[in-house]
């Protein structure tokens, strides 16, 4: 049904599918990042479900509508669709309603999406929608209005409040904010995990090989980017012979000593000896050491790779 190698079902069409898929307790929105203002949509998504005997559910749509309205806007996604997946799978949702948000989907009024979508296509029992959540063309309806067409439609919805957090207000716009800055542990408080970047390893330049630091590397294209410099990292291996969890050090970045013009993630992770060309990486964002830096000689530059180590080491050892 998906291309995620999780057990949830993915849904992508709410006109043909199957009747098993139909009824489900969801939880309404985007979730870019999944945070903790997500994950208390989700639980009460969860309680309705539980009360029901019904599946736990998401709905959202693929390509987030900021994308399909803004295609040329600069990056601003915290995760991809496979990170959301996972991230929402190891919740407990057992239906995720990834769907294709077009021309069509996105032309419909807010009484035809409920109308269509919720109540005929999917056939929810209960939603739930964060307050200041819009829907419908133009973004005309909001969680008010959905209550309404609830009521009258034969479903049940919840309106969950928005979460305030120690910065404020919780949302994906204030995670993006925090990482910006070099502040990946203000973002993992709103998040409720560490913020990670995952994707397969891609082929790179060798020249951590040549310098004794081989380091995995990966795309970080269509993400919103952190500051640019050096993370400790935790670093899960999600696929392959060497599948596990391990420490590291990593670049984030163009890498200016070497003239570099795309950015992307180089990770040196410790005490590992293995070819992992193809493997999927999920990779934790833990702590931000230093900016982006050119060196004087290739021995400078050794040099301080030995002391982002040592530094990074210092520190997930106490994480």
């Amino acid at each position: 049904m998906g291309r995620y190698p999780c057990p949830m079902r993915i849904i992508r069409d709410y006109e043909y599918l199957d009747p098993s898929d139909r009824g489900a307790s969801v939880a309404i929105g985007n979730f870019d990042g999944v945070h903790i203002g997500h994950r208390t949509v989700i639980e009460l998504a969860r309680e309705a479900a539980t009360a029901s005997n019904v599946p736990l559910g998401v709905l959202t749509f693929e390509p987030h509508p900021r994308q399909y309205f803004a295609p040329d806007a600069p990056p601003f996604r915290l995760m991809g669709p496979e990170a959301r997946a996972h991230r929402l799978e190891k919740l407990g949702v057992r239906r995720l309603y990834e769907l294709n948000f077009n021309a069509a989907l996105s032309a419909l009024s807010p009484r035809d999406f409920v109308q269509n979508v919720v109540r005929d296509g999917l056939g929810l029992t209960h939603v739930v929608v964060g307050a200041d959540f819009c829907f419908g063309k133009g973004r005309a309806g909001n969680a008010a209005d959905f209550q309404a067409f609830g009521k009258e439609m034969g479903f049940g919805v919840t309106i969950a409040e928005l979460l305030e957090g120690e910065q404020g207000q919780v949302s994906s716009t204030a995670i993006r904010a925090a990482l910006s800055q070099g502040r990946p542990g203000d973002a993992a408080a709103m998040l409720g995990h560490w913020h990670r970047i995952e994707g397969p390893v891609v082929g790179g330049e060798q020249r951590g090989r040549e310098l004794g630091y081989p380091t995995t590397n990966m795309s970080i294209e269509g993400l919103h980017p952190p500051k640019f410099g050096v993370y400790a990292v935790l670093l899960d291996v999600l696929s392959g012979p060497h599948k596990g969890s391990y420490q590291g050090a990593a670049s984030l970045g163009i890498r200016p000593m070497f003239n570099g013009e795309i950015p992307n993630l180089e990770t040196f992770i410790f005490d590992f000896s293995g070819d992992l060309y193809g493997a999927d990486l999920s990779v934790a964002l833990v702590e931000y050491l230093r900016p982006e830096e050119t060196f004087d000689s290739l021995e400078a530059f050794i040099a301080q790779m030995d002391a982002d180590c040592d530094r990074a080491r210092k520190i997930l050892a106490q994480t």
